[in-house]
């Protein structure tokens, strides 16, 4: 295996997580989800229902992709299941945007030092 096609190995197995965590979060009914999550702490399906102008079976369709992103998990109490919000799972996501962002820094640090030498 050339060095090229194990570097494209190791980049793909290292980015299923971030791309699991932006597909998750690529919807808006989830990322609504997940913000009513952050600002109300574990909430039940009827309440992140309420207002939310999707039925409890949507609801519930969604959360379910937000847990296997593990972006979110239920705790029973009693016949309901109350829904909490995982913050450490975006940790993920901002470590790759940073290390996304670092790379555009050096690059454009590398295209200044090219065009500040051919002036």
């Amino acid at each position: 295996m050339s060095s090229r096609a194990r570097s494209a190995a190791v980049g793909g197995a290292a980015l299923r997580g971030p791309a699991r965590l932006f597909a998750a979060l690529g919807d808006g009914t989830r990322l609504e989800v997940v913000d009513r999550l952050c600002g109300g702490g574990p909430q039940s399906i009827a309440k992140l229902t309420r207002g939310a102008g999707v039925t409890r079976q949507a609801v519930t369709k969604h959360l379910h992709v937000l847990e296997r992103a593990g972006l979110v998990h239920d705790t029973r109490h009693g016949r309901e299941s109350r829904w909490e919000f995982e913050p450490r799972r975006l940790e993920i996501v901002r470590k790759y945007l940073a290390a996304i962002s670092d790379r555009w820094d050096e690059r454009l640090l590398a295209l200044r030092r090219h065009v500040e030498k051919t002036i």
